[in-house]
């Protein structure tokens, strides 16, 4: 299992340790994509999760992602991030080859 390497903030070990308690991954990358956007420094408000767990077999996709983000937002409440992007797939549908696109650059909001 693995996570982003480098300097965490709260909201990002949060998000970790409670996808790591709940869902017990075989694979998890959480990146804070917040310096991509018109935030302060140092802020905690986007983030991309790619998660594999075996918790996901016979769940569609789209009760993949309300799990995770159900369970990000039980542990975080006011702290709940601004945006939240899921990959949420199955040992079966994740390679270890797989790489974890970044997102496209913010525009500046309202498709600017």
């Amino acid at each position: 299992m693995s996570t982003a390497i480098g300097k965490s903030g709260p909201v990002e070990e949060a998000i970790v340790s409670t996808l790591k308690e709940n869902l017990q991954p075989v694979h998890l990358e959480v990146v804070n994509e917040s310096y991509m956007h018109n935030v302060p420094k140092n802020s905690e408000t986007h983030f991309k999760v790619l998660v594999v767990s075996e918790k996901f077999n016979e769940l569609p996709l789209i009760k993949r992602h309300r799990l995770v983000n159900n369970i990000v937002k039980e542990k975080l409440a006011d702290l709940f991030p601004h945006a939240l992007s899921i990959e949420a797939k199955t040992p079966k549908q994740w390679s270890p080859d797989y790489t974890l696109e970044p997102s496209p650059n913010c525009r500046g909001g309202f498709g600017k």
